[in-house]
């Protein structure tokens, strides 16, 4: 099985993280970033606070100014052995201690402050009442692009989980299906992907015939049957990086019908990730899938976007949706997802994560795309 060969991020890669985000902060008109707890944070600086507080901590990222992380002053130890506490400044506070004071003294008392989308309520109402001329967006609306553009490195992990879920459906598709229930089956995905290196599964979608028709299905006690058709999806994080993908499976011969929906989702998939090249809009990626979709008078029957970005976390800018006119950038990453779905009969979907090339993309999902059959 396979376990972590990654190199870790060092100081020099988080200051530079850091050092690229207050620029693009300046860029948009901001003042600073404040980035909370959360995947922000981790991607910025390598330090991740206990998920159970409820004290304040907060990077701030002002351009011209070394970044400086507000931390409680018991948590201050564990964050000074951070990765990238070198590359910042830590600025603690004692309870009893008005935290919010501590921050304001970091900040432009009339500024306009991007902040992460998963801060507290409770930390930024404290903030706007220790600066009430202040104010703020979220820095998905502010900055969608801040972590959309990986470097060599990370590019590198998340082909390395691209891999171990390939691994991971090659392992599955030996399983028995017939007889057994979703949640037997989704339990093997998420031993497997553990197995194969990952140290988080965030989802084990295993929708079966007419479950298959809902793109989100939870999984559940129904058994599978032969005849089924199989909606597996299936993803978590490798050393911090997401994987994803889709591969539909059939329980026994598929029919005429089912074989020709499942080549139609193939000759979809096929297109919206012949469409992937520097320049492009993401909705482009959409509209190439969609059509093959459309054309073969499935249209209604495609009810979610093309695709979502990847990175640190499963789902995140950009998408490939229509309206979105964000231009591809060399080294994003982003699933390419079309599906099927065909109420109270079965679903089809097939997903590949694919990575922005030079000249094109390049699929960092390399299972068999054609009809699997099982057991």
């Amino acid at each position: 099985m396979t376990g972590s060969t990654a190199a870790p991020f060092t100081a020099d890669d988080y200051r530079a993280r850091m050092e690229r985000a207050a620029r693009a902060a300046a860029d948009a008109g901001l003042a600073a970033l404040l980035v909370a707890p959360g995947p922000d944070l981790v991607w910025l600086t390598g330090y991740a606070p206990p998920a159970t507080t409820e004290r304040l901590t907060l990077l701030v990222l002002a351009p011209e100014q070394d970044p400086v992380l507000v931390v409680p002053a018991l948590e201050a130890p564990d964050a000074a052995k951070a990765a990238g506490a070198s590359a910042m400044t830590l600025r603690d506070w004692t309870d009893g201690k008005d935290p919010y004071a501590v921050t304001a003294a970091l900040l432009d008392a009339s500024g306009r402050f991007g902040v992460s989308d998963n801060a507290w309520a409770m930390h930024l109402l404290g903030l706007q009442r220790a600066l009430p001329g202040t104010s703020y967006a979220s820095l998905t609306e502010a900055l969608p692009m801040l972590r959309a553009v990986k470097d060599a490195a990370e590019l590198e992990l998340m082909a390395a989980a691209g891999a171990a879920a390939d691994a991971t459906f090659e392992e599955i598709r030996n399983v028995p299906f017939a007889g057994r229930r979703e949640s037997e089956i989704a339990a093997d995905l998420a031993r497997l992907l553990r197995a194969h290196g990952h140290e988080q599964v965030d989802f084990t979608i295993v929708a079966s015939g007419p479950n298959g028709a809902n793109p989100h299905h939870e999984v559940g006690d129904r058994v599978v049957e032969h005849g089924d058709m199989v909606v597996l999806d299936f993803g978590g994080l490798k050393d911090g990086y997401g994987s994803d993908t889709s591969r539909t499976v059939h329980v026994g011969e598929p029919t005429d019908e089912e074989r020709r929906v499942h080549d139609l989702v193939r000759e979809a998939q096929e297109a919206g990730f012949a469409a992937v090249r520097p320049g492009i809009a993401c909705q482009e990626v959409d509209r190439a899938a969609r059509a093959v979709i459309a054309d073969a008078g499935y249209g209604e029957y495609f009810i979610h976007r093309t695709g979502h970005g990847i990175g640190v976390t499963t789902h995140e800018p950009p998408y490939m949706i229509e309206g979105e006119e964000q231009p591809l950038v060399p080294g994003m990453c982003f699933s390419v997802e079309p599906g099927i779905y065909l109420p109270g009969r079965f679903g089809v979907r097939i997903e590949d994560i694919v990575t922005v090339t030079g000249d094109g993309g390049r699929r960092l999902n390399d299972t068999t795309r054609e009809m699997v059959t099982v057991d």
